[in-house]
């Protein structure tokens, strides 16, 4: 027996050994925790006894407590405790977990988040956060990017991947899940990105906090100031300052522009709307829904509604110029009215680029030959930048305008038109109703804050189809037209001949252009060598009258020399010829009285009156210029000497050849 009993002692230490190890381990004495876990502990049973309220036993009672054990070895009372070891929370980077708490007291009735105004820095003190008064339920601050060690009995981490938190049952797991799915179909994992490229905002719904009051549709922007730490909310990202400047649920004035938020999507949801843009040539009229009351400013003679300063309720007086804004369209509307020049069409098959006139049809006219055609009218207008607020103030948006206002005018005016002319004169007048209507329906469009640039009238057209009256007169007067151009066609003809033959003409002088340009320039030339000749002529002559002159002037002086020498001769010859003269005549008087003729009587009168006829005259008997032959002798024969020769020769009948002296050398020269 000693011998059993001694070969049994060790395999009986060994199984006391395994034994107490396996009690130990059972009793949960000895724990090690791992560096990268966190154990909840589970108080099995307490000298307390268990909670009577909540999940966690903040006094020690049974139940889960509110401290986590982290890592390395912990030493507990055998069978007292249990530790549900769980791996820390971790957020990925750029994501968000949303945190659920299973005990705290109970929300308000108007609650739909807990609140977190105190020991909620990042919920990692659950006592801290039970004691301060935490609330049960989702929470409005969330978790960043990080790892956090929290007690997962308390409180539940819910992120895109996983769900961090102790199952309890099956209901615990199910609203969680129900949380999960919402938050995903908000996006709420995930900050909200508004990129540049969207021209995009993000227009907030707040769905915590107190209601709006009756009649707002839209809460006010408030926790604006940065400066101000206990209400920057810094865009809905913290809830609790929100609610602290006094922000309201419901839609908010205020939007997110680019940028990332981390906003809790079950305290506030995004819209993304496109940014307003007011292109350019358009301006924006603001039509608030939302803000004060203010003052009217259009004036006490105007009544069409409220125009007041911008960020009242009205319309705004100012104008949104050509930009991006991000303008929260729930909070108002923007109407876009064009500034520049743009075209109404009163025409069924077409539209302006606006689209204001696309319920616009031609002008049904009766003229006052009983036509009925139609017409199609165009009206170029034109909206000053700063009426264009009392436009809108006064017709809502300007395809009101137009189909409520300048639709029955325009059709009215023309209308009247038509009474006023026959169709053909409708039709050959279109220029002067043209001019006519623009000068008339300026005054009718400024009544409405419009400014009028042109009317313009096209072709009238006949009512229905198959109505040719107005093809047959357009027929007639083409006729018409066509015959008017005939003649016009024959004049030109005629003026077209005319050209031709003046052409003809011109071809003709230009083929003998050569040969008259040739005897042009020989004209040319011969005349320049005649007036050559002549000026040569001119000068010779002036040098032959120059001449001739000093040659007269020098004969001149010798003729009157010579003259004065004849002169002196002549007298002593006529002295002495008179003396001759005188005893001749004694002696024929003589002979003549000897023979008693009357034919020497006679001779004797003739010599006697010559004689006397040359003393009365006074002629010379000499001339003063003598050409003569006579010899140096100073014999010749004088006039007198002749005559008495003659006389003497016919006295004594003899004849005169014979009677007359021979004549010397120079005497039958002369």
């Amino acid at each position: 027996m000693s011998s059993l009993w001694g070969a049994a002692q060790p395999w009986a230490a060994l199984f006391l050994l395994v034994l107490i190890a396996v009690l130990v381990k059972a009793s949960g004495m000895f724990r090690y925790i791992g560096n990268n876990r966190v154990a909840i502990v589970e108080k099995l049973w307490s000298a307390r006894g268990s909670i009577r309220g909540g999940l966690i036993a903040l006094k020690g009672e049974a139940g889960f407590q509110p401290d986590v054990l982290r890592g390395g070895m912990h030493v507990f009372f055998p069978f007292q405790y249990r530790l549900h070891v769980q791996s820390l929370v971790t957020i990925p980077q750029g994501r968000i977990g949303y945190v659920f708490a299973r005990d705290g007291r109970p929300l308000d009735a108007d609650q739909v988040l807990a609140s977190n105004l105190a020991g909620a820095d990042d919920y990692q003190d659950t006592r801290g956060f039970l004691e301060a008064g935490g609330q049960k339920g989702p929470q409005r601050k969330v978790l960043r990017e990080g790892s956090y060690a929290l007690n997962l009995a308390e409180f539940v981490v819910v992120t895109k991947d996983q769900t961090f938190g102790l199952r309890l049952d099956k209901a615990d797991a199910a609203l969680l899940d129900e949380m999960a799915e919402v938050i995903e179909e908000r996006g709420g994992f995930e900050p909200v990105v508004i990129k540049d490229s969207d021209d995009q905002i993000g227009v907030i719904t707040v769905h915590d906090g107190p209601a709006l009051p009756a009649g707002e549709i839209i809460a006010p922007t408030v926790g604006e100031d940065p400066h101000a730490d206990g209400t920057f909310h810094n865009s809905f990202q913290d809830p609790e300052k929100f609610l602290a400047a006094g922000g309201r649920r419901g839609r908010q004035l205020q939007v997110l522009v680019e940028g990332t938020y981390y906003i809790n999507r079950l305290f506030a949801t995004i819209e993304r709307v496109n940014k307003t843009v007011v292109e350019v040539g358009q301006v924006g009229v603001v039509v608030s829904y939302t803000g004060e009351l203010g003052i009217d400013n259009s004036g006490e003679g105007y009544r069409h509604g409220e125009l007041v300063d911008n960020g009242h309720r009205g319309v705004w007086c100012e104008p949104l110029l050509p930009g991006k804004y991000a303008f929260n369209t729930y909070a108002g509307r923007i109407a876009m009215v064009p500034t520049t020049n743009f075209i109404l069409k009163w025409e069924a098959a077409t539209a302006g680029s606006h689209r204001f006139d696309e319920n616009l049809a031609e002008v049904s006219l009766i003229t006052r030959d009983a036509f009925e055609p139609t017409l199609p009218v165009s009206v170029v207008v034109h909206i000053d930048y700063r009426k264009a607020p009392l436009v809108i103030q006064r017709f809502g948006d300007i395809k009101k305008l137009v189909e409520q206002t300048l639709d029955p005018m325009v059709s009215a005016y023309f209308k009247n038109i038509g009474q006023t002319r026959t169709l053909i004169e409708l039709l050959q007048d279109r220029s002067e109703i043209q001019s006519l209507s623009s000068q008339d329906m300026k005054q009718k469009f400024s009544a409405y804050n419009l400014e009028l640039q042109e009317v313009l009238i096209g072709t009238p057209r006949p009512a229905a189809s198959g109505d040719d009256q107005i093809e047959r007169i357009l027929t007639q007067l083409r006729q018409r037209q066509i015959a008017d151009e005939q003649v016009g066609t024959y004049e030109r003809q005629k003026l077209a001949a005319q050209k031709e033959r003046e052409l003809r003409e011109a071809e003709a002088c230009a083929k003998q252009q050569t040969a008259i340009t040739e005897s042009e320039l020989s004209i040319q030339v011969k005349a320049n060598e005649g007036r050559a000749a002549l000026a040569r002529s001119q000068q010779d002559a002036d040098q032959t009258r120059t001449l001739a002159s000093a040659d007269a002037d020098r004969i001149r002086l010798l003729g009157e020399g010579e003259a004065k020498k004849v002169v002196a001769l002549a007298s002593a010859e006529a002295e002495r010829v008179s003396k001759v003269g005188l005893a001749q005549a004694e002696a024929i008087e003589k002979q003549v009285a000897a023979s008693g003729g009357a034919r020497y009587q006679l001779t004797r009168q003739v010599a006697e009156r010559f004689a006397e006829a040359l003393e009365t005259s006074g002629v010379d008997v000499v001339p003063k210029v003598q050409i003569s032959g006579s010899g140096a002798d100073g014999q010749g024969g004088g006039v007198m000497q002749a005559l008495l020769t003659l006389l003497m020769a016919e006295k004594l009948n003899v004849p005169v050849d014979d009677a007359t002296p021979p004549a010397g050398p120079e005497k039958k020269a002369a």
